[in-house]
């Protein structure tokens, strides 16, 4: 029998987005129907919420297939900057969401109108808690696929989903208090799940600019960096080290010193071993330039 191949990246995307867009249509249809039946604004908002992790769920597929695709003529550089475009599409609908959901709740608490409040049912503490396990457990599943492909829209998915368990737990406490006899926890409850969606939402664009303007990986990537190809036969110094975010990917920028006596291609025997144990070492390493300097010598005193 042949060997199993590991599934690509773009098919772990779309597996992931596909089982978290059949959660939430069960799960928007479950907590819209507990809101009205049971006279919850706060679940009702809760339920809005999860039907814009079904839109996120198709964005995501839809990003992740562009991301896929190969350099062209038009793209030499390949395509994976979609994911960002996508991480910033999720964080505007979070966005619009949790100011919609905190209008309705502020319009209902400035209103006074408390006696004309109802007390939620059971069943919408139900819906609630039935959110919050299944919605933490779609973050975590999520996440662990964004990280093993390093997928910033996946990441960005995998808080989309969490922002909806905060949101359950705010619709719980809300509605517990509501059926406590202060219906207007349940209002209250609304505004509180918009300041976390709005907080996910700045995170999530915030992610994304930076990879979209070449920010670098980081100090700590960079150390190691360091550590890898000096630990390459030949290298005497780093002159110039610079990376740079490309979507889901990293490009590097090097200059290396060697012995100034070495001959032209010896030099690039050893900028071909840099280029290689780089790669192995860093398989979200897309594309290294390395280009080669002969060792300063300082001058005699």
């Amino acid at each position: 029998m042949g060997e199993k191949k590991e599934p690509t990246d773009l098919q772990i995307s779309v597996r992931v987005s596909r089982v978290g867009i059949y959660c939430n249509v069960a799960l928007t249809a479950f907590k819209l129907f507990a809101g009205i039946f049971a006279h919850s604004s706060a679940m009702v908002a809760d339920a809005v919420h999860s039907l814009s992790d079904v839109a996120g769920g198709f964005i995501v597929i839809f990003g992740a297939r562009k991301a896929n695709k190969k350099a062209d003529e038009e793209h030499p550089y390949g395509h994976e900057r979609m994911e960002c475009v996508v991480s910033l599409l999720l964080a505007f609908i979070l966005a619009i969401t949790g100011i919609a959901i905190g209008y309705t709740g502020i319009q209902k608490v400035i209103s006074a109108n408390y006696a004309g409040l109802a007390a939620p049912g059971i069943l919408a503490l139900v819906a609630a808690v039935v959110s919050i396990v299944l919605k933490e457990a779609l973050y975590w599943y999520t996440r662990a696929a964004g990280k093993k492909i390093n997928s910033v829209a996946l990441i960005a998915q995998a808080w989309h989903h969490r922002s909806d368990a905060f949101s359950s737990v705010g619709s719980f406490l809300g509605i517990l208090g509501a059926r406590l006899a202060f219906p207007v926890l349940d209002p209250i409850a609304s505004m509180v799940i918009c300041l976390f969606i709005l907080k996910v939402a700045y995170d999530i664009f915030k992610e994304s600019v930076d990879r979209m303007i070449d920010r670098s990986c980081g100090i700590e990537e960079e150390q190691k960096l360091r550590e890898v190809i000096m630990e390459q036969k030949g290298v005497v110094t780093i002159d110039d080290l610079k990376t740079r975010l490309f979507g889901a990917k990293i490009y590097v920028d090097l200059e290396i010193g060697v012995d100034r006596n070495l001959r032209v291609f010896e030099g690039h025997s050893i900028a071909e071993s840099v280029h290689k144990a780089i790669e192995k070492a860093f398989p979200t390493v897309k594309h290294i330039t390395v280009h080669v300097n002969p060792e300063k010598v300082s001058a005699p005193l």
